[in-house]
């Protein structure tokens, strides 16, 4: 899915939020990544394989 160079990190990657963002709704507070990922606002993610990590905000 990812045409850059260097690839960014898949979906199953640890560290996925790296991704490059291909398209940003802020006012509806997602993200979509270009390895699939849909990040949103509240750091929940949803995988392109239907799988939602919980949101993983530090507490301040």
């Amino acid at each position: 899915m990812c045409q850059h160079q260097p690839p960014c990190p898949t979906a199953e990657a640890s560290d996925r939020e790296a991704a490059h963002v291909l398209a940003c709704h802020p006012e509806q507070g997602w993200a979509l990544l270009c390895n699939g990922v849909l990040l949103f606002e509240d750091t929940g993610e949803l995988l392109p394989n239907g799988q939602v990590i919980a949101p993983h905000r530090c507490a301040a």
